[in-house]
Order: C-alpha cells, then structure tokens, then sequence
C-alpha cells in the first residue's frame, strides 16, 4: 500500500495583485516615490541651459557636412543679403524647386547681423547658426519636460545626455538644411503630442512639411493621425488646414516675388521627384545598408538599441505604448521607405534623430524589465545589475559620441580655417580671383570670402557634373532662368576658369599623392597657410571614425589644405 502525500501548489495570484504590481514597477520607473507621492518633473532651466551650451559649441565649431547646405541655402541667402553668391540649378526660375520661404524664415536673424556686423560678413554666418542653436535647444527643452512629465526624470536625464552628446545630434542641429528644419518640426510635435496639445502638434507639423521638407510628412504622419485620434477631430483638423494654406499662400507668393513668376516650389519639387522626370540618381546612389552604416556612424549603439525599441515593447508596453510607440514609429517608416531610394544622403535622416535618441533611452530605461519576475514583490540579484548597468552602457554610449565627434571636427575642419585666413591677407591686391579645382564641394559659402576677392571660380580638375554659377543680376537674378543650367548633371563648358593664370589665390588639398599638387610648384606659389586634413582613404576606418588618444595621430594619414598665392613676375625675379 503506498503512501500518498498531499500536493501543494502554489497560490494564484489574484489578477487585483498582478494589476497593482505592475503599476509599481510603471510607478517605480517613471521616478515615484515609495509612499505614493509623485516626484516633480524636470523643471525647463536644466534641459535649456545644458542644450544651449552644447548647441552653441556646435554652432561655432561645427563642420559643413554637406555642399548641398553651402551652395542650396548659404549661398542664396548670401546673394539676398549682399547681391553675390552661387545659383544652383534648383533655384533657375525654369526649375523653382527650392523654396525662397525657407530662405526668408532665417533673413529674420541674417538681416539685422548683417547690418550690425558690416563687412564681418562670417559673424553673420555664426550668428544665423547661433539662431539654429536657439530653435533646436528650444524644441529640445520642450521634449525633455514633455518626457519627464509622462515617463519620469530618469528617462527624461537619460535622453537629454543623448541629446546633447550624440554626435548625429551635434552635427546636424546647426545645419542649414531643410532636413534639419523638419527635425526642429517632429521634436516639437511628438512633445505637444505626449503634452496632449493634439492640435498644435498638427499645425507644427504642417510647417516642418511646407516650410521644412515636403517629403517628411511620412515622418508626421503617426503623430497627426494619432492627435487626431484622441482630441478633438474638428478642431484638430481646422488647426492643420488653416496653418497650411497660410503657409502654402506665403511660399507662392515668396516664389513669385523673387522667381518671377506664378509657381511653388512644393509642387516643384513633388513633381519632380515623384510624379516623373526626376534623376536624383545621377548625383550618386549607394547600397541598402547605407543608413544602417551611417546610423551607427553617428549614434554607434543608441541606434541598435533604438531599432530593438519594437522588440521591448512585449515587456514594456504598458508603460510606452500607445503614445511613445507613436513617437518613436517614424524611425522605422523614415528608414524603410529611405532605404527603398537609390539615392541616399546623410543628411536625409536628420528628421529622425531626436526620435532615436527616444527610442534607444526606453530601451536603457527598460533593461531591468527584462529580469523581473512578475509573482514576486521581491527585486532579484539580475534586477539589481540592471539597474547599476543603465548609466553605465549610457556613459559608454555618450563616450563613444564624443570621440566621434571630437574625430570628425579635428579631420575635417581644414575648409572653414583656410578660408578664414583669407580675412588676414588684404595686401593682396583688389580684384583678387580666388580659384577652387578639386575642393569645389568643400567651399565653406561665400560668408568666409572677404571683399577684396572679387570671384570665387571654378578650375576643372576631372569633374564632370553640373557645377554652381554665380548669380546673374543681368539675367535677372533670382528670376533668371540662365541657358547653362539643366536638370541632367550635364556639364556646361562655361563652368571652368580655364586660363589658370589669371588666378590669384588658389585653394587646394594636397593628399600626397604620387602626381604633384599646384602647392609644390614654388616657383608659381606661395603657400600662406596649411592645416592637417584626415585622409580618409589611407586611414583605417576605426581610428579615423573615433579619436583615440595617441592612436589618432599615429595611426591616421593626413594631407594638407592649402591656401596659396600666386608669385607675381617681380618677386619670381627677387627668388
């Protein structure tokens, strides 16, 4: 006869207690107390005064990424200002494919530092990227309050450390680029949208759409629905409409004003480049992966951990879902249908960055999530790790953004600081022609060419696409339509200097390559100054992508950029 003992199982849980215990887990991350009362959110100051600083250091230090700024936004503005500067084909009254509007929203600041600073015209170019700053540590601030108030001060400290350190972030809140105009449109809209202001959140992003980028309404379009959604449909949508057709009026009649004609540039450039005729893959394309690549380029494991953001969301979706997922939603959409385009740019993902740093700071703030044993009240050992590994994997993160970015502006700063010496060099005579061959794409705008330089012209060094020609007053200005401009790339012949010369200063890299550069011609040219340039192709990728100290000079290869001077005959005679 065998012996049978009773068994005892284990008491449920009452679903009461699962509900209270998962409320004090969602209490304990959104930064309560014990007892109940609820701490204060972060108060605004910290947020602006920790984002200005760094905003400011990016305004004054920061590289041009991308020619397309200097010659489809500095140079327009510049020949607004002081009737000379490059023209792109874009801006041919045959074409008006970029808005004049966008141009006129930063005239608010250039025109008056233009007027105070005189012929300083580079203290003009700092300071309308100082008012870059401004817009992007305003927006910021008001992100991180809106996620301290919903998530806790936790969460809102952990982002706004990504904020000011990424260096994704860093480069492209002063950029002067519509892309980065949208940027400023989703921070502050996806803060109105978890501040519950449905209906301003639509009518910010209507202007990140029609004054920004037209083609980040994808990017808009989570958090418009979403506000539609939960507020009030009627008034919501009569806030986007009217925003919208006041903001479409004044870019037609911006467009009219200085194209010479009824058009948009919206329209323009929608037709262009989705309802046919537009080659965008003539200006290069590169592989899929290239986002992916350029992702972890500029926020190395925040962008792993923001793309894992879905995966967590079976752990944590009581706390971010639905309002962050909303948020956050955009990164996946942005990165699909971009990755989807044969041409790619950097600068295509800037609308998206603030949302990354979001989504990587849930999953930081979420890790002891995925340790938690539901049935206990009890915090286990790996709960407790979790929690000592948060600030730790967020200071390796931010680290590594700093060395990135500390990498970046000591390689390739070389531009902006020879073109700033041309200001100590006005013995040379009026009428100076300063000459660009190789390093076109590199010219830092027309801010940092002093008045004694008459022209900036183009000398043919193997390029074969369409470059920028000045603007013509006598064609029109900004209403000409020149002949030499078309939408195929297609070198014109008009483009080049070719009688080398007539030039009097000459800007150049010299990369040490084995055919000898203009620079080592000294019976032809002076050099007046010389800084280390990052040579990409020679460096290996780890120590040229981040600053290891020692490592960096040592194990990097670089070249020299070079302002020289032609030697006039009587002194070639005293040599």
């Amino acid at each position: 006869m065998s012996l049978s003992l009773p068994r005892h199982r284990r008491q449920a849980v009452p679903d009461s207690d699962l509900t209270a215990a998962a409320d004090r887990y969602s209490k304990e991350d959104k930064g309560e107390k014990k007892d109940g009362q609820i701490e204060k959110g972060l108060r605004w100051q910290l947020p602006f005064l920790a984002l200005g600083l760094l905003r400011h250091m990016s305004a004054s230090s920061n590289i041009i990424h991308d020619c397309d700024e200097v010659f489809n936004y500095w140079e327009p503005l510049h020949y607004l200002l002081y009737k000379s500067g490059f023209q792109t084909w874009e801006y041919s009254s045959e074409f008006g494919l970029r808005s004049y509007l966008y141009i006129l929203f930063h005239m608010i600041v250039a025109g008056p530092a233009s007027w105070f600073y005189k012929d300083e015209k580079v203290q003009v170019f700092y300071t309308v990227r100082l008012f870059l700053g401004l817009i992007s540590t305003i927006t910021e601030t008001v992100l991180i309050v809106a996620l301290s108030r919903k998530y806790g001060k936790r969460f809102a400290t952990y982002t706004l450390a990504m904020l000011c350190l990424t260096s994704g972030c860093f480069f492209s809140s002063t950029s002067f680029l519509p892309s980065t105009f949208s940027m400023y449109a989703v921070t502050l809209s996806s803060a109105l949208l978890l501040l519950e202001k449905y209906a301003s959140a639509v009518s910010v992003a209507a202007v990140g759409v029609l004054v920004g980028w037209p083609f980040s309404i994808l990017v808009f379009l989570p958090v418009s629905i979403y506000s539609l959604i939960r507020g009030n449909i009627k008034r919501i949508f009569l806030s986007g409409l009217i925003t919208s057709i006041c903001i479409i009026v004044l870019s037609v009649y911006a467009d009219y004003y200085y194209y010479g004609k009824w058009t948009s540039s919206i329209f323009n450039l929608l037709k262009y480049n989705v309802l046919g005729g537009g080659e965008s893959h003539l200006y290069g394309t590169e592989s899929s992966t290239f986002y992916l690549r350029n992702g972890f380029n500029n926020f190395n494991f925040s962008f792993i951990l923001a793309l894992l953001f879905v995966a967590f969301l079976p752990i944590t979706r009581k706390k971010y879902t639905p309002d962050l997922l909303v948020v956050v939603s955009p990164i996946y959409i942005w990165l699909g249908f971009m990755s989807l385009q044969s041409h790619k740019e950097e600068r295509f993902l800037y609308p998206i960055y603030t949302l990354i740093c979001v989504a990587a700071t849930a999953v930081i703030d979420s890790f002891p999530d995925l340790f938690r044993d539901r049935f206990s009240s009890e915090e286990s050992f790996l709960v407790k790790v979790a929690k000592v590994f948060r600030p730790i994997f967020l200071g390796l993160i931010l680290s590594l953004s700093h060395s990135r970015t500390f990498s970046v502006l000591h390689g390739y700063s070389g531009p902006s600081v020879i073109y700033k010496h041309l200001e100590h060099h006005e013995d040379a005579k009026p009428g100076s022609t300063l000459c660009v061959g190789s390093e076109w794409h590199r010219y830092p705008s027309s801010f940092f060419v002093p008045s004694y330089v008459s022209e900036v012209r183009w000398v043919d060094d193997g390029f074969r696409g369409l470059l920028p020609f000045p603007f013509n007053s006598t064609l029109g200005g900004t209403a000409s339509a020149p002949p030499y401009f078309n939408d195929k790339n297609k070198a014109s012949d008009m483009q080049y200097l070719h009688d080398v010369e007539s030039c009097t200063l000459f800007v150049e890299l010299d990369l040490r390559r084995p055919y000898p550069s203009r620079g080592s011609d000294l019976s032809k040219w002076e050099t007046l100054a010389a800084v280390h340039y990052l040579d990409r192709e020679f460096s290996p990728a780890i120590y040229r992508s981040y600053f290891i100290p020692y490592l960096w000079h040592e194990k990097n290869v670089f070249g020299l950029y070079k302002l020289l001077r032609k030697i006039q005959p009587e002194n070639v005679e005293q040599h």
